[in-house]
């Protein structure tokens, strides 16, 4: 079967190739493009379509495509020789013994479900930047909490806001395993969609820069009764176990990532680099115009708490606005809401 995506045509016969994950191949490639990207290695290359089109569209000088199959790493040969690539190298090894032994500007990460055995040689691998798909969103998300606890080394709540619960609990291994090779992860794109996960990050070395990104870790105190959370910053904190707003017991997500999802300059130029009617430019639009706050309000969730009819959220935006809130929509779902306003004074202008 022949594949087609923006200038690459690739044969997926034999191999994995997953069709649904385009929009993430695109903004894969606007960003490489953006960014500047001289070295990229596709750790798991499978096809070999991302590799390809990183090389072919973003202008990637040096590209290594990766894989452990020795059927997969033919077929990743015959694909450059389709689209006349003659200049990426082809290895056939884990992509933990090629992290390990190898330094690259830039990783990608795309593994078949987590990628968490895969973040300590990726964080010491990686000089410049790393790109990491996880489709293990259940875990992430707490929908199994017992497993993204082992994953993740973290404790993930299954609440109104779980996509960007998946996308920050991600953020906070990836910062910590970076902390411990004395190195900073700056996130400049974090999204969720569909079946997965996608960060985009920008790495600093030096203790300092490790240290100062952990001070953006820490955790979420939730209260399930009545949908409000408060954020406790830093590492060590304790949690009161009382919401503040209905007096519920609260449950305590982390530790995970309180810190930017996104660089809004970045995002605007990658912007001018996707195809304007397309899903990967509407998703990263959105992520450019949210309000950089941690988590959102499901707007439908809230009101049939309260009994009442939800309005537009665009409404409910613009009454936020006017209270002096920022406010705006979130990638994350339509009707989520992204303020900094608090619970209790949304509810009582949705009341």
């Amino acid at each position: 079967m022949i594949a087609v995506e923006g200038s690459v045509r690739v044969n997926t016969d034999g191999v994995f190739y997953n069709p649904r994950m385009r929009t993430n191949r695109d903004i894969c490639v606007a960003m490489a493009s953006e960014l500047g990207i001289k070295e990229y290695l596709d750790a798991f290359s499978a096809s070999g379509i991302r590799g390809i089109r990183v090389r072919k569209e973003a202008g990637v000088e040096r590209v290594v495509m990766n894989d452990i199959s020795p059927s997969a790493c033919q077929r990743i040969r015959e694909n450059l020789a389709l689209n006349d690539v003659s200049d990426c190298e082809v290895t056939c090894e884990s992509a933990s013994v090629i992290m390990s032994r190898r330094r690259f500007e830039t990783i990608d990460l795309d593994p078949f479900g987590s990628p968490a055995q895969f973040l300590a040689p990726a964080a010491s691998s990686a000089r410049s930047y790393l790109f990491i798909t996880a489709t293990d969103t259940a875990p992430l998300c707490g929908a199994h909490l017992r497993s993204g606890m082992r994953k993740y080394l973290a404790v993930p709540l299954n609440t109104e806001y779980h996509r960007e619960m998946g996308v920050r609990i991600l953020i906070g291994a990836v910062i910590r395993e970076m902390a411990r090779a004395d190195r900073r992860g700056i996130p400049l794109l974090s999204y969720a969609t569909e079946h997965y996960v996608r960060l985009h990050l920008r790495i600093k070395k030096g203790a300092r820069e490790a240290d100062e990104a952990l001070e953006s870790m820490g955790y979420v105190e939730h209260c399930f009764s009545c949908g409000g959370w408060s954020l406790r910053m830093g590492m060590g904190c304790t949690s009161s176990g009382t919401c503040g707003f209905c007096g519920g017991r609260t449950c305590t997500a982390g530790p995970l990532w309180l810190g930017q999802l996104h660089d809004k300059d970045i995002l605007r130029a990658a912007l001018k680099r996707l195809d304007p009617e397309s899903r990967a430019h509407r998703l990263v639009l959105l992520c450019s115009e949210e309000v950089d706050v941690p988590f959102y309000y499901d707007h439908h969730k809230i009101c049939r708490r309260l009994r009442i009819t939800p309005s537009k959220v665009e409404s409910v935006i613009s009454d936020l606005l006017e209270h002096g809130y920022r406010a705006s929509r979130t990638h994350f779902t339509g009707v989520g809401i992204k303020t900094d306003a608090p619970l209790r004074d949304l509810v009582s202008l949705l009341a």
